[in-house]
């Protein structure tokens, strides 16, 4: 279960840096919960968490600028027009 807990996690590396890094965010970490999905006899690991500014960093490519939870935890401004930046960007 650990190697496929590691794929889980390399492939949503591998998605959410590319996906932020096409909007000039990179991804600093993240964190993820793996849980277990069973259809019938059948398991199966799934990602079971959400990807969002309060689970991962994400900083600005050319400014370094935190747009995630640690405006809030460092008073480095708002987080919701932090958020709002992700969100705009995202569309």
């Amino acid at each position: 279960e650990i190697d496929d807990m590691c794929e889980i996690a390399l492939r949503v590396n591998d998605f959410l840096a590319g996906l932020m890094y096409g909007i000039g965010i990179k991804l600093v970490d993240f964190k993820i919960e793996v849980g277990r999905q069973y259809e019938d006899d059948m398991q199966r690991l799934i990602l079971a968490d959400e990807i969002s500014p309060d689970s991962c960093r994400w900083w600005d490519v050319e400014t370094n600028q935190k747009l995630d939870k640690d405006v809030f935890r460092r008073d480095l401004g708002s987080i919701e027009e932090a958020y709002i930046e992700i969100l705009k960007r995202i569309q």
